[in-house]
């Protein structure tokens, strides 16, 4: 238990305290700083009366991010693929 750092991060106005391992903190602290980004552009451009709300739509908002990154890597990885098969079938054909 020795190996892990205790650290508090603010968001939303709340500080969380933490118990992580070292090599966590660099990702936890962007993180930490994109959701407070993103939460001052959602109550800059929509009247949100209640933080839960801004919260709930960085949620989602980051959810979809990682979700369309899945889509697109599958796709990438489909096209990857035919491009394979193809380039094998013009090698087997030369043979």
């Amino acid at each position: 238990m020795s190996d892990q750092l205790k650290i508090k991060l603010s968001i939303a106005n709340r500080v969380y305290p933490l118990t992580i391992n070292p090599k966590q903190e660099e990702g936890l602290r962007k993180a930490t700083k994109k959701i407070e980004a993103m939460i001052g552009q959602f109550e800059q451009n929509y009247s949100v009366r209640d933080k839960q709300d801004v919260l709930a739509m960085c949620a989602l908002q980051f959810a979809a991010q990682v979700e369309q990154k899945s889509i697109d890597k599958e796709y990438v990885n489909e096209e990857v693929q035919e491009k394979l098969e193809a380039l094998n079938d013009l090698l087997s054909q030369h043979i």
